[in-house]
């Protein structure tokens, strides 16, 4: 990677929604070969995707937390994929230390978190921490 496609990276994580020709301009490159570099990141897997950044709260889901989970063995959150598929489940990641994985979540209300943590206590001991708010909810990737 260049300067240029680090540019590209800087401008499309800012705004996914930019024309070839917007981000051409912003480049200083032609349209061509801004959409090529564009679709070199993209076949390279730097590229992973675009995303709309949805406001939780104001999509009806207020209540977030991590949850860490001590399981291991069979019944393993992880080696469950249907767990990866529950709608309350925005992320999940094996991690070390005390816990074998942690999730972020997000549901509607208490009650709705308390289910959750009731289904998760099948794979092991669940530990919550509930998010109160967030500073740096997002950044972008600054490649170096």
């Amino acid at each position: 990677m260049d300067t240029v496609d680090r540019r590209l990276l800087a401008e499309l994580q800012a705004d996914a929604r930019l024309s070839y020709n917007e981000l051409s301009r912003r480049v200083s490159l032609s349209a061509p070969a801004v959409a090529e570099r564009v679709r070199r990141l993209e076949a390279d897997g730097v590229i992973a995707g675009y995303h709309a950044h949805v406001d939780l709260t104001r999509a009806g889901l207020p209540i977030t937390a991590l949850v860490q989970i001590q399981c291991y063995g069979p019944r393993c959150v992880l080696r469950d994929p249907e767990v990866a598929r529950w709608p309350e489940v925005l992320q999940l990641h094996r991690v070390t230390g005390g816990a074998c994985c942690a999730l972020l979540v997000a549901v509607p209300a208490m009650a709705d978190f308390e289910a959750l943590i009731d289904r998760l206590g099948a794979y092991g001991q669940p530990a919550s921490s509930m998010i109160l708010s967030s500073p740096v909810p997002w950044r972008p990737v600054v490649v170096p």
